[in-house]
């Protein structure tokens, strides 16, 4: 098959399957409301759970003014700043580890550190919906993985028991909060797991971090772990925080392994500067647990006027509050009926999710009002119900 025919093959499959994907264009600063082909959204489909995306500006200014635009290198050649340096440090006593290593994405966090960790004959057991950048790390490590059961501890159990005496080292991977469903990971037991098997455990809390624990300190304050419980954490500043980029935080030995070893963090030009030094300020903003309790405060409103509509919510408490629609093409008519009324949220559908599990992807922010929920509520349940 030529090139140009596979490509306009795939493109079209996706059309006539309703899972084109899109971009869209925001006129606006990142917020609840956004302006976005001239017309004005409330936004519910944002990783700003906390509202502080648009916040520091003045701090992200003078930071510039003093850095710069770019880092100019990678950290290892001449990249690596005192900004850099700082974040670090005080995302590691924020976290309560000994360290942290700052990386562009999370999803780099996640490839790099899988695959500097993992290797040929060692085994990686991942949950069956962790993100994709967790299954890429695998793969690239070239270790065996195997994946177990949605949240099912008994079954990580199995398979660890199963191959009780291979060669190589394991590595067990889970996000906290799940970015599709909302749920939250039993890490305690996983961490449980982890010591009765000598695995080493590691936790992608992206949509945790700022969220979970006291301050929002993550998943491992909020299970009340030790940072032996959970030696590999990975976080990231583009959601709760409301920047940019990754770390991950652990022991000195394995921050130096992983500078030394981890190719997406060798092989790439460091975060600007001025970034790094303007996002000490939503770390200072991100322990405020006011802001989580507002937050708290939205999601229980939504997930009682949801229940009281008999819509299909899914079990969830985090700000992630998904709706079950099945057909991409229901999700699809659902979504852009609410756009229609000025509401922003987006429909989800396979490859992201299983298939048939198409889903509107309700997300929630302390920067939303009551009114706003109320709004989203009212059009929701005269859409599902006009569909039923």
């Amino acid at each position: 098959m030529a090139w140009n025919e596979r490509i306009h093959n795939a493109l079209q499959t996706r059309r006539d399957q309703h899972l084109w994907r899109q971009r869209q264009t925001l006129e606006s600063a990142q917020g609840t409301r956004v302006f976005c082909d001239g017309k004005e959204y409330i936004n519910f489909c944002s990783n700003d759970y906390l509202g502080l995306a648009s916040t520091g500006t003045d701090e992200l200014s003078a930071a510039a003014l003093r850095w710069g635009t770019g880092s100019g290198a990678s950290h290892l050649v001449c990249g690596h700043s005192q900004a850099h340096h700082d974040l670090e440090q005080a995302l590691a006593d924020y976290t309560g580890y000994p360290r942290a290593l700052l990386f562009s994405t999370g999803y780099m966090a996640n490839v790099g550190v899988i695959s500097a960790l993992a290797q040929r004959g060692d085994l990686i057991l991942q949950d069956k919906l962790n993100h994709a950048s967790l299954l890429d790390g695998a793969q690239l490590s070239r270790a065996r993985m195997l994946r177990y059961r949605h949240t099912d501890v008994g079954h990580l159990n199995e398979l660890l028991s199963e191959r009780e005496g291979h060669s190589g080292e394991t590595l067990i991977v889970s996000d906290s909060i799940f970015s599709m469903d909302g749920d939250l990971a039993d890490i305690a037991a996983l961490a449980d797991v982890s010591r009765q098997h000598q695995a080493l455990l590691m936790i992608d809390d992206a949509h945790g971090l700022g969220i979970l624990g006291p301050q929002g300190q993550g998943a491992r304050a909020h299970f009340g772990l030790s940072t032996a419980d959970l030696p590999v954490y990975i976080g990231t500043l583009g959601k709760a925080f409301g920047g940019y980029g990754a770390f991950v935080a652990g022991s000195d030995d394995l921050i130096d392994y992983l500078i030394q070893f981890a190719r997406s963090y060798i092989y790439t030009t460091a975060m600007p500067p001025a970034l790094a030094d303007a996002m000490q300020g939503n770390l200072q903003r991100m322990k405020d647990d006011s802001l989580r309790s507002r937050l708290q405060a939205r999601i229980l409103q939504f997930r009682q006027g949801a229940q009281d509509s008999g819509l299909p919510l899914m079990p969830s408490l985090s700000p992630i509050q998904p709706l079950l629609i099945g057909s991409s093409d229901k999700a699809l008519q659902l979504s852009s009926r609410l756009r229609e009324a000025g509401l922003w949220v987006s429909a989800i559908r396979p490859p992201t999710v299983p298939q048939n599990e198409a889903r509107l992807r309700v997300t929630l922010s302390a920067a939303h009002t009551a009114a706003d929920v109320d709004l989203l509520l009212s059009v929701l349940s005269d859409c599902w119900q006009a569909e039923s």
